[in-house]
């Protein structure tokens, strides 16, 4: 069993477009939205992943991730998951010797940008990119699960 321990904030403006390494597609759906074990599938560019995380407390919480088939990966999107299949583009942006993963919502959340940072402890320190407004680390309406499940604050408009 991993540990994620992650940091989520708000993004003010898209200076983190042009200090992005990369960039990926993401589209994932949900399994299981139960907050104490989501199960969810995704697809990044052409690969798969089935992952189970458990209870959030703070930043922290249990997570494990496993490749599958891109082909049943599609399937269980289309056949088995409940809620909303979410859409986003995800920009990897180094900064102060640390990734950030900033994503930027397509469809019904368009126009919401949140980045995350993970650590290696809940108090490891970090500086802070220029494109980085409130924290938002621990409110359920930005976590994806809520997202798919249509529990979000409806306060998309963070950039």
């Amino acid at each position: 069993m991993a540990k994620e321990i992650e940091r989520k904030f708000l993004v003010v403006n898209n200076l983190y477009e042009t200090m992005a390494e990369s960039c990926h597609h993401i589209v994932q759906g949900y399994v299981s939205l139960r907050p104490e074990g989501t199960v969810r599938v995704r697809i990044r560019d052409n690969q798969a992943f089935i992952t189970i995380k458990g209870l959030t407390r703070g930043a922290e919480r249990d997570e494990w991730e496993y490749p599958v088939p891109l082909a049943d990966a599609l399937q269980m999107l289309e056949r088995v998951t409940e809620g909303a299949v979410i859409d986003k583009e995800r920009f990897m942006v180094p900064y102060g010797g640390h990734l950030w993963e900033v994503d930027r919502f397509s469809g019904v959340y368009a126009g919401m940008v949140v980045a995350e940072i993970e650590l290696d402890s809940a108090d490891t320190e970090f500086p802070l990119p220029p494109f980085i407004g409130a924290e938002v680390t621990g409110d359920p309406s930005y976590y994806n699960s809520s997202l798919a499940a249509g529990r979000s604050s409806g306060d998309i408009s963070s950039n």
